[in-house]
């Protein structure tokens, strides 16, 4: 059985049921993936589960108690997507927060994107993805995505062209 870097196993740790109203936010992490710096095209990926079922959004998820941020999101990405990445700066942040219809706080996620540089590995998405492509940040403006991913993915272009 797969265990977190705090030595739980994944199945039995309660941190997934924490999840839904929670007592505090959840950390978590994204990558905007290029394949180098002069390529624009970003990895999207459609969530064929909830939070976030069928939009498309960046590949992420939660850091685990024990790991960087840096260590989150290579090992949230190699999980997801199957592929190795390099995260190479911060691209900003979003807060996704949900309420049930008591006005109750349902969901709350802090999460801190990354542009992130493609390594290697073959695209093998895992359940909680449905889909991926490699787009152009304009052709976000058609897809139903989740709420401010064309701003974090313009962010990363320019963090990685910068750099590039």
């Amino acid at each position: 059985m797969r265990q977190r870097p705090n030595g739980t196993d994944l199945l039995t740790s309660s941190s997934s049921e924490s999840r839904t109203y929670p007592p505090r936010p959840i950390l978590a992490v994204s990558a905007a993936i290029f394949r180098d710096f002069r390529d624009e095209r970003v990895l999207i990926v459609r969530r064929a589960r909830p939070p976030a079922h069928g939009l498309y959004t960046l590949p992420g998820g939660v850091v685990e108690l024990g790991e960087t941020l840096q260590q989150a999101v290579v090992r949230e990405i190699r999980e997801e997507t199957g592929l190795a990445i390099e995260p190479v700066v911060l691209a900003g942040y979003r807060e996704a927060i949900a309420r049930d219809s008591d006005g109750r706080i349902e969901r709350h996620f802090v999460i801190l994107p990354f542009a992130a540089r493609l390594l290697g590995g073959e695209l093998a998405l895992n359940e909680e993805l449905a889909e991926a492509r490699w787009l152009e940040p304009a052709e976000l403006s058609v897809l139903k995505t989740t709420d401010g991913l064309a701003a974090i993915v313009e962010t990363a272009c320019e963090r990685m062209a910068a750099l590039g």
